[in-house]
């Protein structure tokens, strides 16, 4: 019997991690590398994908107290949504402020340039946990695979064990840090899944 099973992915720590294993990440990297997380008895219901747009909009400079415009397009995450089996959740992101990039030398004058723009993303989260919630009290399908290291999801993972559904972790390939123990102890399984162009 093949296991209806649907992907989860968290799209800002899947790119964190793949950016820091030095990898491009495009809608080819996701598309091959989601495709990657499934195994042989499992049927490929859906792979939902959660991220938000890059931030836009008008924002004052730290030092200067001029102005900068942050230009981005969702045109990406549009593509992403007409790929087969794939569905896009959109979550927010917000502008929080500006973070040194370096420890500043004693009496070296402040530049715009010593600094960082620090965002924040919403939404996501959520949207993952109402998704799977919803999956367990339909019986949707019979396993849900996450891709995420936030312990936040945990009360939806309890949810859909109790609901009868088997939960499953993707653990990342190195320079990803280990999944958080607690994750761990609340999934059936840890599937280790290297980088999709690292064969």
């Amino acid at each position: 019997m093949q296991m209806k099973t649907a992907l989860f992915v968290d799209g800002g720590y899947l790119r964190a991690c793949s950016k820091g294993a030095g990898h491009v990440y495009d809608n080819a990297f996701i598309e091959k590398f989601a495709h990657s997380c499934f195994i042989g008895d499992e049927y490929l219901f859906r792979i939902f994908y959660y991220d938000a747009p890059e931030y836009k909009g008008k924002v004052t400079l730290p030092v200067s107290g001029g102005e900068t415009t942050f230009q981005s397009s969702d045109k990406w995450l549009t593509d992403l949504a007409k790929l087969e089996r794939f569905a896009v959740r959109r979550g927010t992101i917000g502008f929080r402020g500006w973070r040194p990039k370096n420890i500043p030398i004693a009496g070296a004058a402040l530049t715009d340039g010593d600094f960082a723009p620090a965002f924040e993303q919403k939404g996501v989260d959520m949207r993952i946990g109402l998704d799977i919630a919803t999956f367990s009290d339909q019986a949707s399908v019979h396993r849900v695979v996450l891709v995420s290291g936030d312990t936040d999801m945990i009360p939806a993972m309890k949810h859909a064990r109790k609901a009868g559904l088997e939960v499953g972790l993707i653990q990342l390939a190195a320079p990803a840090h280990s999944l958080h123990n607690t994750l761990k102890a609340h999934s059936d399984f840890v599937r280790h899944v290297g980088w999709p162009d690292a064969a």
